[in-house]
């Protein structure tokens, strides 16, 4: 049934805007439900799209209500979303697209919703210019992202404020990542022209494979051996950037889903220890998942990094990453649902538990060894700010400058903006203990 996949997606839509749930937990299982992969595709677009636009539709739906819908119809205002979505921004026929959300309506068993739905739509579809002009004044309509959101670009990006926003709204590549234990890029590159699928190397790094169009992993030549991850390409920088040595001792701290743990291992297999930790036991065993397809071993622990006196053995590291948790501003084009999620007081909330990640882990840190502080946020007061504050705090501590062909240079680290070299937005900061 073609009105199951508009149905699924207005209920993750409603889920998410009106319980405050996170995408990411809801979406594998509701997805399963679909036997068809053409209608998981559309469910997932449908849900993505919404999710992403959701600034904009809102506004134009508050020009075709003539009052809003009350509490116990708010799955309704998510249908009409979803609706006002396929109409305005997908090629689907319009027909199917009301015929098929009106038909979602009777299913929820509010028939006497089914005219309303179908006017507005209609609406729309003949209103649709002069709709959008209307919202065009409206910030948050334009960008599609919350007003505090904007303004906080301005004030930190005051010359790239707008690229970050339109590249938050793209549909993000699928990006691949060599295993160069067991196969080299190009060679890889070959296997997927003769699996007919496109695909591009990436200028940045060397690892990176970005495909044409998304497929499923089990499309992928010697997935499941673990010739290859998907990861975008701003996170396979990070283990580059380690300098890893053979007999080195490596903390891999925040480490679920694991990308980064199989990659350190991919380039250093030589490794005298890994420790890979993670507070979430059940995102520990993400990582266990990933490093068993790579033919991978590392040490994981389900600890909080803030605490070492708990977990530590004494020994120094003397590579330490700390991939910190952050408002993930940098990856909302992934994660349209951090734009309705996220509030304002976040960000300082977030900066201050960095600020205490690194605080302790430190004194874990050999003398002469390196901790690579890593976040997907664009936002200063998390990222360049924050290790100010820290290098103030820690005489032992400087920065390495980064000597990188990518991102922008800051204060202290580097920024890559979403969007630059088809990348993600990603920060980084090199400490060295003196």
């Amino acid at each position: 049934m073609s009105s199951q996949p508009r149905k699924i997606a207005a209920q993750l839509v409603h889920r998410v805007l009106d319980q405050g749930e996170s995408l990411g937990s809801l979406l594998g299982p509701r997805l399963a439900s679909l036997e068809d992969p053409r209608q998981r595709a559309l469910a997932q677009e449908l849900t993505f799209g919404t999710l992403r636009w959701s600034y904009r539709l809102e506004a134009l739906l508050a020009q075709l209500l003539q009052k809003p819908l009350k509490k116990k119809d708010r799955d309704l205002h998510a249908l009409l979303l979803v609706g006002l979505y396929q109409l305005l921004m997908l090629e689907i026929p319009a027909h199917a697209a009301v015929s098929e959300t009106v038909e979602v309506v009777r299913q929820l068993g509010k028939n006497w919703a089914a005219g309303m739905v179908n006017g507005v739509l209609r609406n729309a579809q003949r209103q649709s210019s002069a709709l959008s002009k209307a919202v065009e004044g409206d910030a948050a309509a334009r960008w599609s992202h919350p007003d505090w959101w904007i303004e906080r670009l301005q004030q930190d990006w005051p010359e790239n404020w707008q690229q970050i926003l339109e590249a938050g709204n793209q549909r993000p590549p699928m990006v691949l990542r060599v295993n160069r234990l067991q196969v080299e890029r190009e060679s890889y590159l070959q296997q997927l022209r003769a699996a007919g699928i496109e695909a591009l190397a990436l200028p940045f790094p060397d690892s990176a494979i970005r495909l044409v169009e998304p497929v499923g992993v089990d499309s992928l030549p010697g997935f499941r051996q673990g010739l290859v991850s998907v990861q975008d390409g701003a996170a396979q920088l990070c283990a580059s950037l380690l300098d890893l040595q053979p007999g080195q001792r490596v903390l891999d701290a925040c480490a679920a889903p694991g990308g980064k743990t199989g990659h350190i291992l991919e380039l250093a297999p030589q490794l005298e220890h890994l420790l890979a930790i993670d507070v979430d036991e059940r995102r520990l065993q993400k990582i266990r998942e990933n490093l068993q397809r790579l033919q991978l071993d590392a040490s994981l622990l389900a600890v909080d990094a803030g605490d070492p006196q708990s977990w530590w053995d004494g020994k120094p590291f003397d590579r330490i990453l700390l991939d910190a948790p952050c408002s993930a501003s940098g990856v909302v084009r992934r994660h349209p649902d951090i734009k309705l999620l996220r509030r304002p007081a976040d960000v300082c909330s977030l900066a201050q538990q960095q600020q205490r990640l690194l605080a302790a882990l430190w004194p874990l840190l050999a003398p002469g060894g390196m901790l690579l502080y890593v976040s997907c946020s664009v936002f200063v007061e998390e990222n360049s700010d924050n290790l100010q504050v820290f290098l103030d705090r820690h005489a032992d501590a400087s920065e390495l400058p980064l000597q990188a062909e990518w991102g922008k240079v800051m204060p202290v680290g580097c920024q890559l903006l979403p969007g630059e070299y088809g990348m993600d937005g990603f920060y980084f900061a090199c400490l060295i203990k003196t």
